[in-house]
């Protein structure tokens, strides 16, 4: 189950990056996320109804659970969907792979319960190191102007909000089925880039064509049902620190999906930087974790009513 998770993640995750790109040409990201959240949710929660799983908790529970929602999905999501309007999709990867630095820095402060080996951490700075070969021609054809730097910048906070989400996903397990607290989540995005969304204007400036609608409903069955959810369960069966190889994982599966579907050109520098990007894998999702006693963990958030 384990090994499925990662390669629906990966996958599915990386073929993302493209389906935002085509989204956002004609539908504006929040109004976008909203569309896209909204009926993924919604409709996860109706099949957990339907298949008999709770998805009615304490107010206390579901706050929470919108909290991780709202931090991985529009603090995280909805802010490298406005990104891809100014950078490319290599330049992003390269700086949202920053994330799995952030889940160690957050992950000893808020959990503590997981210590990556030094073998790990050699291979998070070599997975940096493999995205930076693989965007660097893009990096040396030009310079970034004001624009292409606020977007830079906030992708560093975007990164930052998707780990601490994360890793509170992790801290506050507090009894609810996985899928229906994942489907909250996402209810939860839905709703706050639907404010976003309103606020911004963002009706005024859509166009909907078949091309963008089919780039939304992809990232609905694909981004959130599949590989969100996979991401979600990963997180309470796996350390974080391993999770966060997606980061590396996806903009390779971008790279590959790009030369396979729209013939975009693969160099000795993709073939490269792919190659270290999957030693760097290797070496992270092999390393040994150190974990506290069993009395010494955090507890976890109890369920108020179970």
């Amino acid at each position: 189950m384990v090994i499925l998770a990662f390669a629906l993640v990966y996958l599915f995750w990386g073929s993302t990056y493209l389906g935002i790109d085509i989204a956002v040409q004609n539908i504006p990201p929040a109004l976008m996320c909203a569309l896209r959240f909204l009926v993924a949710g919604i409709v996860m929660l109706i099949v957990c109804a339907a298949t008999g799983r709770r998805i009615f908790y304490s107010p206390r529970q579901i706050a929470l659970a919108a909290v991780v929602g709202l931090l991985l999905l529009m603090g995280g999501n909805l802010t490298l969907s406005y990104a891809e309007l100014a950078v490319s999709t290599g330049l992003a990867a390269l700086i949202v792979a920053i994330t799995p630095l952030w889940f160690l820095v957050l992950d000893s402060l808020l959990l503590g319960d997981h210590h990556i080996s030094n073998r790990g951490k050699a291979g998070l700075l070599l997975g940096i190191l493999g995205l930076f070969v693989l965007v660097w021609p893009q990096l040396a054809a030009g310079s970034l102007g004001r624009r292409e730097l606020w977007a830079s910048i906030s992708l560093i906070g975007g990164s930052f909000s998707w780990a601490l989400g994360s890793v509170l996903a992790k801290r506050w397990q507090s009894g609810m089925d996985v899928f229906s607290s994942t489907a909250w989540q996402v209810i939860a995005a839905g709703v706050g880039n639907s404010v976003f969304a309103v606020f911004n204007g963002d009706l005024r400036h859509v166009t909907w064509t078949a091309r963008g609608l089919a780039a939304v409903a992809y990232l609905v069955v694909c981004g959130s049902w599949i590989g969100y959810t996979a991401y979600i369960w990963l997180l309470e069966h796996v350390p974080t620190s391993k999770v966060s190889t997606y980061a590396y994982v996806n903009p390779v599966v971008a790279v590959f999906l790009g030369w396979l579907i729209l013939h975009e050109r693969v160099d000795r520098f993709i073939l490269t930087g792919s190659a270290i990007v999957v030693l760097s894998v290797i070496l992270v999702t092999s390393a040994k974790i150190k974990e506290k006693p069993l009395g010494q963990e955090l507890p976890a958030v109890e369920a108020a009513g179970d």
